[in-house]
């Protein structure tokens, strides 16, 4: 789409976008309150892309779905007033943003060798929270995978990170997956040979590609355990057979799950947990089963630094405790390579997020 109204702009922008920020002056885009938003004018080091699709963060979109009752027409809105007022869309309660797919529209005179050409395809891999974003029409929620169909328009800084979607599966696969691609990144990273593993909230989109993942840098002489919330989820990851053992328990409730969860270990406390759930207060879930010296692995967006912090100390864990950072180099290339490796969750995939 030619956009007749853009003006080239000669000035280059700060690298990380600090050009485009109103308020609070100072501070990057993610933390500002509000951004520039004005997508007449495209600075010298920016991409401007027409976007399709919003993939709204998980915590985020829980949330939204429930302070509107779930009602599609007030999620609309409620996004529409959201970007409207800070300039990107970033959930003033959850803080948290997600990504967008759409195709480029312009490119910057600074970046004209950046790889990309007009017309390409795109999944952006930096979060709504601290892109800017101009709505013009929000035509469907899908509100079972967390998309929003839109016609709007967004920017990418020189620091952006993005994928050209793959031409051999569907945006919407390949948006799902690359959503959550610094998960089993991050557990690629984190995970070795015979490390014991608990997954918290397996069958879920993150939770199954770290599954995944973690199986295969156990091997034969490590072990995999997954903690589902219900019956329906613990048939649909064991068909998969990526896990050792499975266990149904609430992860809120950390001293039952931490019981269950060490006796699905044969007794004993595990290398590394990973939380992927999306509610809030399941910190200590993730760090009561793990072993001193171990590590507890945040992926979720209701992660508070407080009860994880002050939590640990309460219970004497001496573990290393991280936070889930959404890139982690070669993400984007390892999320899409599980879902060539591995059927069963692709057609989960194909399934859930069409």
């Amino acid at each position: 789409m030619i956009n007749n109204d853009l003006k080239e702009n000669n000035r280059k922008g700060n690298k990380y976008g600090i050009h485009r920020v109103i308020c609070p002056k100072g501070v990057l885009t993610q933390a500002a309150v509000k951004i520039d938003n004005d997508m007449t004018t495209l600075y010298a080091n920016e991409i401007l892309c027409d976007v399709i699709s919003l993939n709204i963060d998980s915590a985020s979109f829980t949330q939204l779905e429930e302070s509107c009752h779930y009602e599609e027409e007030k999620i609309k809105q409620r996004i529409w007033d959201i970007v409207e007022e800070r300039g990107k869309m970033q959930n003033p309660v959850t803080g948290s943003g997600g990504m967008f797919i759409g195709r480029v529209s312009a490119i910057g005179e600074d970046l004209k060798e950046c790889g990309l050409q007009i017309g390409d395809k795109i999944a952006s891999l930096v979060s709504l929270s601290m892109t800017p974003l101009k709505i013009e029409k929000i035509h469907k929620i899908h509100m079972e995978i967390d998309r929003v169909d839109v016609t709007a328009k967004a920017v990418l800084f020189e620091s952006a990170l993005f994928c050209r979607l793959p031409e051999d599966m569907s945006e919407a696969l390949a948006l799902a997956a690359l959503d959550v691609a610094g998960a089993p990144a991050q557990t690629a990273r984190l995970v070795g040979p015979g490390d014991t593993v608990l997954i918290l909230g397996a069958a879920g989109k993150s939770g199954m590609l770290c599954s995944y993942e973690a199986g295969k840098r156990v091997g034969p002489t490590g072990r995999v355990v997954g903690v589902v919330y219900n019956e329906d989820e613990r048939k649909e990851l064991k068909a998969l057979s990526i896990v050792n053992e499975i266990i149904i328990a609430d992860a809120t409730k950390p001293v039952v799950l931490t019981e269950e969860a060490i006796a699905a270990n044969k007794g004993r406390e595990y290398d590394v947990s990973i939380c992927c759930v999306n509610v809030e207060a399941c910190e200590m879930s993730a760090i009561l089963p793990v072993k001193d010296k171990g590590t507890a692995y945040f992926f979720s967006m209701t992660t508070s630094f407080t009860r994880a912090a002050l939590g640990a100390e309460g219970v004497g864990k001496d573990i290393t405790m991280i936070i889930g950072n959404g890139y982690t180099k070669g993400h984007a290339e390892i999320v899409l390579q599980e879902l060539r490796e591995n059927k069963k969750i692709r057609e989960i995939f194909d399934r859930k997020y069409k």
